[in-house]
């Protein structure tokens, strides 16, 4: 299996993109597995395919980096349609993507024919847990806030973060018997009511530097409880986003930075010889 890729980041929550209008990747669960090792592969938190669609302008198919498929990432979905409007694929603003959890509607900054930055509309976020359900995860009590925005996420309100042992922990939260489809879960300190901070443990591929669906529904978390503002700064590792839910349309916004790293080409072993090794 031989492809094409570029790498690119938004905010450091990187992935390996695969322009599918002229490239084919014919395993693309086990091509995640294998390109996102770091050290000893191109190394990112999941591949994500551009391809095209029947319903927007083009469509991101993206898995993490243990090879389950995802329905959707705020970072990538942005790094998918800086992609598809510098290279010429689609030179709309805004532009549509589809994902699998719905079309989404970007709006560009663009600055010498690049994207610089993008909106995403992320639609309308679903509470899915009480405000705030008590939850016990090895041994000890917590409170969660869940909410959904096109995929499962879990906010639990700490008064610091930094000391997390996430590596240790994270597991337990992502594969609690709460959560039978697993689930994201983000650890966030609140600030003030324009800003909070916060760490995530993605189902799938372990602590990352950002996640933008993440912040998306911390932001909401946040403001369900009363702790934020309606618009509001979310600083994760790997850098800021705003997040700005309407009230009169219910609509959640979020907009950030994406940027393209480098490109290149990769062969890929057959499976058995790759994971044996």
């Amino acid at each position: 299996m031989r492809f094409k890729f570029t790498k690119m980041h938004g905010i450091s929550n990187d992935y390996v993109y695969v322009n599918c209008f002229q490239e084919t990747v014919e395993d693309p669960a086990f091509a995640a597995r294998y390109v996102s090792r770091r050290r000893v592969a191109i190394g990112s938190d999941g591949l994500i395919l551009i391809a095209p669609s029947d319903k927007a302008d083009c469509r991101m198919i993206m898995y993490n980096a243990d090879g389950s498929e995802g329905a959707m990432c705020g970072n990538g979905v942005r790094c998918v349609g800086k992609y598809a409007y510098d290279h010429k694929i689609v030179v709309k603003n805004p532009m549509t993507i589809e994902t699998g959890a719905g079309i989404k509607t970007l709006t560009f900054q663009v600055e010498e024919g690049k994207v610089r930055e993008a909106t995403v509309d992320m639609g309308i976020p679903e509470q899915t847990s009480a405000l705030p359900e008590p939850i016990q995860v090895e041994g000890k009590d917590y409170n969660f806030v869940g909410i959904s925005v096109g995929n499962p996420h879990a906010v639990y309100f700490m008064d610091e973060i930094d000391e997390l042992e996430l590596e240790k922990i994270g597991p337990a939260f992502e594969n609690h018997s709460r959560f039978p489809d697993r689930t994201n879960t983000e650890f966030i300190q609140v600030m003030d009511r324009k800003h909070i901070r916060m760490r995530v443990w993605e189902r799938g591929s372990g602590e990352t530097w950002a996640c933008g669906t993440g912040a998306t529904a911390s932001a909401v978390a946040s403001m369900l409880m009363g702790y934020t503002d309606r618009r509001v700064r979310v600083s994760l590792i790997g850098g800021d986003l705003e997040i700005y839910w309407d009230r009169e349309s219910g609509h959640v916004f979020m907009t950030g930075p994406a940027e393209e790293v480098f490109q290149g080409e990769i062969t890929i072993p057959e499976q058995r010889t790759a994971e044996n090794g």
